[in-house]
């Protein structure tokens, strides 16, 4: 049977992020699909998570240690003062903050766990490629690391569990599209190569998400842990709504 096709417009987002744990040093955040991580100059138009959050705790030293690119949801971290971010600078920095993602991706992989070990780089414009972000396996690109899981397969589709343990640029995406397993919904590294360039063209059109099946790319950061003041801190935020009904949906 064929998916469910959500329709729902790219713009505006109607979920506000939402804290998941305060602590003294930090929140961690639901971050919501459609909300940018912080605010860029380029897109004035579009809710970020710093700004509003900010504005809700009145705290003006909130900063992001880490980013989730906006069609992402989930675990977003904000330190609550400079030392704090200093710290998580190193964190991050020493690779020993450890963040898992689901993913629902296209087709049924002949394994239930799996690590990818591919150098991830530009692809470079031209011949086929016309998107100039695009990164791909190639073999002068920079190590990258990805285990994967499966957690549920329905329909030709799989929802996988993904744990990268490096951080460049689209990892999850481009390892999944190298394995032959795009994410549903991903406009640059789905199924649909003209996707990302009628949608810089024309926007997130009904149209647009019909082919891709969900008006954004179907991943979600479910955990985040590292450790902190002697001890490992983790939090968790479950599937999101619109991905959980993606999912139920299938038959």
């Amino acid at each position: 049977m064929t998916a469910p096709v959500s329709r729902t417009p790219l713009l505006p987002p109607t979920e506000k992020p939402r804290v998941v744990v305060e602590h003294p040093d930090f929140y961690v955040v639901h971050k919501p699909a459609l909300w940018l991580t912080h605010p860029v100059r380029a897109r004035v138009d579009v809710s970020d998570v710093l700004t509003f959050m900010r504005s809700e705790t009145g705290e003006p030293d909130l900063a992001p240690p880490h980013r989730l690119d906006r069609e992402t949801s989930g675990t977003q971290l904000l330190s609550r003062d400079t030392d704090a971010a200093r710290r998580f600078f190193t964190l991050f920095k020493t690779h020993v903050v450890g963040k898992t993602y689901l993913a629902i991706v296209h087709g049924e992989p002949e394994w239930e766990r799996h690590t990818l070990d591919a150098p991830l780089g530009d692809l470079g414009l031209g011949g086929a490629n016309k998107i100039a972000i695009r990164q791909a396996v190639v073999p002068n690109g920079r190590p990258a690391v990805t285990d994967f899981r499966v957690v549920e397969r329905r329909a030709g589709f799989t929802l996988i569990e993904t744990y990268p343990r490096s951080g460049r640029l689209h990892q999850i995406r481009a390892h999944l599209s190298h394995l032959g397993l795009p994410l549903v919904g991903d406009k640059i590294y789905g199924r649909d190569p003209q996707a990302f360039l009628d949608f810089m063209e024309h926007g997130q059109t009904p149209d647009l998400t019909a082919r891709l099946l969900l008006p954004r790319q179907a991943l979600h950061a479910a955990r985040i842990a590292f450790p902190w003041a002697g001890t490992q801190f983790a939090a968790e935020v479950p599937l999101s709504p619109d991905l959980r009904a993606f999912w139920e949906g299938l038959a």
